[in-house]
């Protein structure tokens, strides 16, 4: 009889396997072509097989290799990191991206138990600078950078 070593291995080796079968089932109608005339579907398809090989190699590994059990779901930073998003897509028209990268990284702060107030303050500052430069000024996106802009 086989014997799961480490469930966690195991876990994530059947996701991979999923995500691979999935990719070359949905990449399956794309034409593949050869190497040197690759078409639409060639990379999606070696990659997808890259991703099965992974999951077989870390599934394995699960049935071999001692490892620590699955751990219980926790919906805190499931719902936390959820609501951000929905936050984030409600707030960007009407605050700018600036303010609103800094008060998603502050409210995702809160899916930690452990939430250090000041140090999700200056995160938010970095990331709401960082991607107002890139994404506005560098790449010329078309977002509200700042309030009232």
């Amino acid at each position: 009889m086989v014997q799961v070593k480490s469930p966690q291995d195991l876990g994530a080796g059947v996701v991979f396997l999923l995500i691979g079968f999935a990719g070359l089932y949905f990449g399956s109608d794309l034409s593949f072509g050869t190497a040197s005339r690759m078409g639409p579907g060639y990379f999606p398809t070696l990659l997808s097989y890259l991703i099965i090989g992974i999951g077989l190699v870390v599934g394995v590994r699960g049935l071999m290799v001692d490892g620590p059990p699955i751990d219980p779901v926790q919906p805190r930073p499931i719902l936390f990191i959820i609501a951000a998003i929905l936050v984030f897509g409600f707030l960007i028209e009407s605050i700018g991206l600036a303010l609103t990268a800094l008060l998603l990284t502050i409210f995702a702060g809160f899916a930690r138990h452990d939430v250090k107030l000041r140090e999700s303050i200056l995160l938010g500052i970095g990331l709401g600078v960082f991607t107002v430069v890139v994404f506005v000024y560098v790449l010329g996106q078309a977002l509200p950078a700042w309030w009232g802009r």
